[in-house]
């Protein structure tokens, strides 16, 4: 019993006897990085029905208001380049 005891211990110390030096060894790994939004700013136009009054003609009230309409689909697209331009 005591011989394959010994022969174990002489085999961990000759385990240890031949440890090598571990090498350095550099792994380039990508990791994705939160970059703020440099998109420029929309400014808001000057709405067409904002100035009307109420004794404006009911023609000049629809003409503002489909102007304006127009006004705002041309500021949603200026927002949605925008914000597709930080995707």
């Amino acid at each position: 019993m005591r011989a394959v005891g010994g022969l174990a211990g002489i085999a961990l110390l000759a385990a240890c006897a031949g440890k090598v030096e571990p090498q350095i060894q550099y792994v380039r790994v990508e990791v994705p990085v939160q970059v703020p939004c440099r998109a420029p700013e929309v400014a808001v136009p000057p709405w067409a029905a904002a100035g009307l009054r109420k004794t404006d003609s009911l023609e000049v009230k629809v003409r503002a208001l489909l102007a304006e309409r127009r006004q705002r689909i041309g500021y949603e697209k200026q927002l949605e380049a925008s914000v597709s331009a930080c995707r």
